[in-house]
């Protein structure tokens, strides 16, 4: 079987991706910039190749023996240059497929910016000589652990999602179909909107840690500008958090209200609930 070249290999999804690629049997290298890191988060007998998106010539030297890469892009001002390295480094190596984790709404011009620069990003695969697929993932569960701290001590999360609708998709499940589409035939020049099984409000999420964690959590929806202020007080940059702010506008506007039943159509399984990703980040937020 090919050997896959995980970007991100240590992220959310990345992991993933890593994790599933192994239980079917391909050989997999991982792309990271901290080999330590690596074989704390992915095992000691991954194979590892230590890089930077940003170094086009690391790359380059990854990529060398591998047939298919899953690239995942950093959020960072340089987003749309690391995703350019990153596919002309595989057309100039003669790999056989990209697999490109984007974003629901990503759109060239979109004046939020992670969808502009996703799009960009699809644009420049699309333009590109190696055979590529993009995966659009919903808004991720495991955006919720960036509020376990406050979770777990104050029983109150506050994110400005409103009463947003959300099909949020487990990570599990975006690698799962990833994995999915690298070990099968039939994706090149495709495109799969990958969420969860319904769409649902972060206060539901609220009501379902609460049953799980056998305490009372509250979700306290607050102005966006207080949420870049506690971004920013959390030690994000304020690029980073204004933008992160920025899409949670997008939410608010129903971009990832829709769910779908891709993630069945390409992995065979049903797509995790919020109940499920809950019960098992329980440890993470206060939990048993």
């Amino acid at each position: 079987m090919a050997t896959v070249l995980v970007a991100g290999a240590t992220g959310n999804v990345g992991s993933q991706v890593v994790a599933e690629l192994r239980d079917r049997g391909a050989a997999v290298r991982a792309f990271v910039r901290d080999p330590e890191r690596a074989a704390a988060v992915l095992g000691a007998e991954v194979d590892v190749a230590q890089g930077d998106l940003a170094d086009p010539a690391s790359v380059r030297r990854a990529l060398d023996g591998v047939e298919r890469l899953f690239l995942v892009c950093p959020n960072d001002p340089r987003q749309v240059d690391f995703g350019k390295n990153a596919v002309d480094a595989a057309a100039e190596a003669g790999v056989r497929q990209v697999v490109f984790l984007s974003t629901i709404g990503a759109e060239a011009g979109s004046p939020t910016v992670f969808f502009d620069q996703h799009g960009r990003i699809e644009e420049h695969l699309r333009d590109s000589t190696v055979p590529g697929v993009v995966l659009r993932a919903s808004h991720l569960m495991s955006n919720l652990l960036g509020s376990a701290a406050t979770v777990k001590e104050a029983g109150r999360f506050f994110l400005p999602a409103g009463d947003a609708r959300i099909a949020m998709v487990d990570p599990r499940d975006v690698g799962a179909a990833a994995a999915s589409v690298l070990t099968t035939a039939g994706h090149d020049g495709r495109t799969y909107v990958l969420t969860g099984p319904e769409a649902i409000t972060y206060a539901d999420v609220a009501r379902q840690l609460s049953a799980v964690l056998g305490r009372a959590v509250e979700y306290v929806p607050v102005p966006d500008e207080a949420a870049v202020a506690g971004l920013r007080q959390a030690g994000l940059s304020s690029w980073l958090a204004t933008q992160i702010v920025a899409t949670f506008g997008a939410l608010r506007e129903g971009v990832n209200a829709t769910a779908n039943d891709t993630v069945r159509e390409l992995t065979g399984r049903e797509p995790r609930a919020v109940e499920d990703f809950v019960r098992r980040a329980a440890p993470l937020l206060g939990g048993a």
